[in-house]
């Protein structure tokens, strides 16, 4: 039997994850989540009611910020922790309230890890981000590459919070792989993510807000390709501290997603041209061939099939 701890289980991708994970046999699953009110609550429930009251998952209602909190809920014995939680943002919000981005994803961390010390926990995989890179010219982005600057306060803790892990994975023996994800979307992805925000301007035939000319680029994933890297991470055991990109190895323009959209919904974007925003990068651009190394990765769906889903999705909700 295995048991894993899945910290922002109820959001976006937690909720992907726990799905997944519930289907492996001899599996059990303990949820932690704080339910932040970045977004609604409502929606975070909606994600996991499926798996609630059955024999294999547990809901705590916690927040990472909390040691003793953390200590005195997480009784079991756990095979591996899950580490997604995380204050999201990477630009306004984090721009707004770096302190509390740095207790949240730096502090809340370390207690994470701190536990899994006191625990005896030996597998940890960390959400980390594309942001890291920053605005490193050198694409696409390779994790061999020290050549980056992170430009927002988000971007910032992630790269604290992959030190953090190396700290521990040397002294502490526990097995340490930070998960550079970049700009993953698809069904429940957050309302207030592009591809989401879009879609529902364009459904309430409201303009879209353009920053800039259109021309930035973003190397989107589907969530359901993540998972499949998550769960290879879980499953990895050579070394005991890796930093590794999950991308789609694929680029778009910001004008060329909104026409994807358009072509999906049948609809005609208005658009509100917007100045660039602080903290924002020209485009990300993801080197896979470290992931596709170490475990095995392979994104299998393109831009224009992931918008079909989400769009689908979306109509169901709506």
């Amino acid at each position: 039997m295995k048991h894993y701890l899945v910290t922002g289980g109820a959001g976006f991708i937690g909720s992907h994850l726990i799905d997944y994970l519930s289907l492996q046999p001899n599996t059990q699953i303990t949820c932690l989540d704080n339910f932040d009110p970045f977004y609604s609550i409502e929606t975070k429930k909606a994600n996991i009611k499926t798996h609630l009251n059955k024999n294999y998952f547990k809901l705590v209602e916690a927040d990472i910020c909390d040691y003793t909190a953390l200590s005195e809920l997480l009784t079991d014995r756990y095979d591996a922790i899950i580490h997604l939680a995380a204050k999201a943002g990477v630009l306004r919000p984090s721009l707004d309230r770096p302190r509390e981005y740095y207790a949240t994803n730096v502090g809340g961390t370390q207690n994470l890890l701190e536990f899994a010390k006191q625990r005896h926990i030996r597998q940890f995989v960390f959400a980390s981000s594309s942001s890291v890179y920053g605005t490193n010219p050198n694409v696409p982005w390779s994790e061999e590459d020290t050549n980056f600057a992170p430009i927002s306060p988000y971007a910032s803790t992630k790269v604290s919070a992959e030190m953090l892990g190396h700290v521990y994975a040397h002294l502490y023996d526990i097995r340490f792989i930070a998960l550079r994800f970049f700009t993953v979307y698809g069904p429940r992805q957050r309302p207030d993510l592009a591809i989401h925000k879009f879609t529902r301007l364009l459904f309430d035939s409201q303009p879209i807000p353009f920053y800039g000319n259109g021309t930035t680029r973003r190397d989107y994933t589907f969530v359901a390709d993540i998972v499949q890297g998550i769960w290879a991470a879980i499953n990895y055991r050579k070394s005991k501290f890796e930093l590794i990109n999950l991308g789609n190895n694929q680029t778009i323009a910001l004008a060329d997603l909104v026409r994807t959209i358009e072509r999906t919904t049948n609809r005609t974007a208005k658009l509100q041209y917007l100045p660039e925003q602080p903290g924002d990068v020209s485009q990300t651009y993801a080197n896979i061939n470290k992931a596709k190394n170490l475990l095995g990765y392979q994104p299998t769906t393109n831009i224009e099939t992931g918008i079909e889903r989400f769009v689908e999705w979306f109509e169901k909700i709506s």
